[in-house]
C-alpha cells in the first residue's frame, strides 16, 4: 500500500498525468486510498504499568505498551479487588541460592561479562531485576564441586577450640562475588545454611548423613559464631542462619539429620546463648525443610526459652502444602515465616514450571505470610554442574553459564517479583481468585503492585479494582503479569 500510494503521488505531480500512471487510461487517474495512520511508536498513556512473562516465551519480563487507564467501567465479570488499607507481613526480598558452584561459574566469566551480569541481577533501575535476598551455604552444599566444611582435620582428631577454623576456601569464588554484589546492592539480605557440621563432630564421621553428637553442641555453636564474625571481617553481613539445611534428609551429599528435639536442644542450650554472649544480631531461623512437617518448628517454638532466641521458621515445598506456612504463623504470629528453596528439575518445562512456581511460591508463599521467596540454584553449567558426588545432578540454574549466559525459567519467576516488590513492601489485601491467583503489595514509595497468574486455557480479560476505579488488562493463558500503579 505504501508503494502504491507513493506511485499515485508521483503521478499527480507529473505534468499531464501520463498514460499508464496507476494503471489508468490517458488523462484519467485511478483514485488511490491513502495508507492508514500508523499507531504511535512511543509509550501509550497508562495509569498502570504491566510487565508480562508468557508460557510460550513470546514475552519475557517485558513491559507492555498497553493503555490501562482507571475508569468507572466494569468491563468483564472477574474482578480482583485490591485494598491498601488491609495490610499483612513486610517483605524482605526475592532471590536465589548463590551456591558454591554458582559463585565459581560467575567468577570465572570474563570480567566485563561478569560485571554486566551482576548489574543485571542486582541493580534496581528499570533495566535490571533487583534481586534482594540470597541464601548461601555454610561450607559446601551438594551444588559445590566437592564436600568441605570450615574445620576439616585429620581423621580421628578433634578441634574443640576451633583453632583450625578458616573460611579461606571461600576466597577463591564466593567472597569475591559477594563483595561485587554488595557493591551493587549493599542492603541485600544474606541467609547462611550448613549442609553438614565438620565430620569429626558427627555420629558417623561422614559428610553424608549422621547427626551432630550432643558433646559438640557448644563447639558447633561457636563454629556459627566464628563464621558470622569471619564473614563480617570481609564486609559481608549474615542477616540470618538456619541450624541445618533439610534436617530430615540424610541422603544428600553433604547432609546431616537433626530431629526436632535435637534442634530444640541445640538452639535453646547452645546456639542461642552463644549468639547472645557474642552480641550477634544474626537471626536464628528454624527448620529449613518441607511443608509436610509444620510440627517440626512448632515443637521448638512451644518451648518458651528456645522461642526467645528464634526469629522464625523456613520452608521448602518438595512435600506438603504451602498452607502449612500459615499453620505455623497462626500458632505463633509473633514469629516470622520464610521460603528458602525450590528447585527446577532440568531440562524443565518453561510454561509448566512458570505456572507452578508463581502460583505456589511467589503468590502462594507470600499469601501464607512468607517474608521472602528463594528459588534454588542461581547458576549451573550445561551439564547441571558443578555438584558433589551424589549431589543434585539435574538442578537447573536460573542461569546456564556455559560459554554464554542463558536465562532460564527461575530468572523470570523471581524477576516478576523482585523487580517490583522491593524490601520493606507490605503485602495488602486482594481477592483470592482460583482462575486468577494473585497477590498484592504496597511499596515503601507508596506505589501498589499486583502479581497475577492466568490459570485458564485462553487469553482472558479481568478487572483490577482499586479505590473504586477499574482497569481491565488481558493476560494470555499460563502467563504471569505484574501490574504497578
Amino acid at each position: 500500500m505504501k508503494n502504491l500510494y507513493r506511485s499515485g503521488l508521483v503521478c499527480l505531480l507529473a505534468a499531464g498525468m501520463a498514460a499508464g500512471c496507476s494503471g489508468g487510461k490517458k488523462d484519467q487517474l485511478t483514485p488511490v486510498t491513502p495508507p492508514p495512520v500508523a499507531p504511535p511508536t512511543g509509550p501509550v498513556k497508562s495509569d498502570v504499568e504491566a510487565w508480562v512473562t508468557t508460557a510460550d516465551k513470546t514475552s519475557l519480563l517485558a513491559k507492555q505498551n498497553t493503555a490501562l487507564v482507571f475508569s468507572d467501567t466494569v468491563n468483564v465479570n472477574t474482578t480482583i479487588n485490591v485494598n491498601g488499607q488491609q495490610a499483612f507481613q513486610s517483605i524482605d526480598g526475592f532471590g536465589y541460592c548463590l551456591t558454591g558452584g554458582s559463585a565459581t561459574l560467575i567468577h570465572n566469566l570474563p570480567a566485563a561479562t561478569q560485571d554486566a551480569l551482576l548489574q543485571e541481577l542486582f541493580a534496581t533501575d528499570s533495566n535490571h531485576i533487583g534481586v534482594s535476598y540470597l541464601r548461601i551455604s555454610i561450607g559446601a552444599s551438594d551444588l559445590s564441586a566437592t564436600t568441605f566444611t570450615y574445620d576439616d582435620i585429620a581423621a580421628g582428631t578433634e578441634d574443640n577450640t576451633l583453632a583450625q577454623f578458616s573460611i579461606d576456601r571461600e576466597q577463591t569464588d564466593l567472597i569475591p562475588v559477594l563483595k561485587k554484589i554488595l557493591a551493587i546492592a549493599p542492603d541485600i539480605k544474606i541467609l547462611g545454611s550448613p549442609w553438614s557440621a565438620p565430620v569429626w563432630m558427627k555420629t558417623n564421621g561422614s559428610f553424608k548423613g549422621g547427626s551432630l553428637k550432643p558433646a559438640y553442641y557448644t563447639v558447633y555453636a561457636q563454629y556459627f559464631v566464628k563464621y558470622i564474625q569471619a564473614m563480617k571481617a570481609e564486609g559481608i553481613n549474615i542477616d540470618a542462619i538456619t541450624p541445618q539445611n533439610e534436617p530430615l534428609n540424610p541422603d544428600n551429599n553433604p547432609s546431616m539429620t537433626m530431629q526436632p528435639a535435637e534442634q530444640l536442644d541445640f538452639v535453646k542450650n547452645a546456639l542461642g546463648p552463644a549468639f547472645q554472649a557474642a552480641g550477634l544480631s544474626t537471626k536464628i531461623i528454624l527448620y529449613d525443610h518441607n511443608a509436610d512437617r509444620p510440627d517440626y518448628p512448632t515443637t521448638i517454638l512451644a518451648d518458651a526459652n528456645a522461642r526467645a532466641f528464634v526469629d522464625g521458621s523456613a520452608f521448602h515445598l518438595y512435600a506438603g502444602s504451602i498452607s502449612a506456612l500459615s499453620t505455623v504463623h497462626d500458632a505463633y504470629p509473633d514469629k516470622n515465616v520464610y521460603f528458602t528453596e525450590q528447585w527446577v528439575g532440568g531440562p524443565g518445562n518453561f510454561g509448566g514450571d512458570l505456572k507452578w512456581h508463581v502460583s505456589n511460591l511467589i503468590i502462594g508463599a507470600t499469601r501464607n505470610w512468607s517474608r521472602n521467596v528463594l528459588e534454588w540454584n542461581l547458576a549451573a553449567d550445561a551439564n547441571y554442574g558443578p555438584h558433589t558426588n551424589g549431589g543434585c545432578s539435574t538442578c537447573q540454574g536460573a542461569l546456564t553459564i556455559s560459554g554464554s549466559v542463558t536465562r532460564n525459567v527461575s530468572y523470570y519467576i523471581i524477576g516478576q517479583a523482585a523487580k517490583f516488590v522491593r524490601p520493606g513492601s507490605v503485602r495488602i489485601y486482594s481477592d483470592d481468585k482460583a482462575d486468577f491467583p494473585n497477590v498484592a503489595f504496597k511499596r515503601p514509595d507508596g506505589k501498589h503492585v499486583l502479581l497475577v497468574l492466568n490459570n485458564g486455557n485462553g487469553s482472558t480479560k479481568f478487572n483490577i479494582k482499586y479505590n473504586g476505579k477499574i482497569v481491565t488488562p488481558t493476560l494470555p493463558a499460563g502467563a504471569v503479569g505484574t501490574y504497578t500503579w
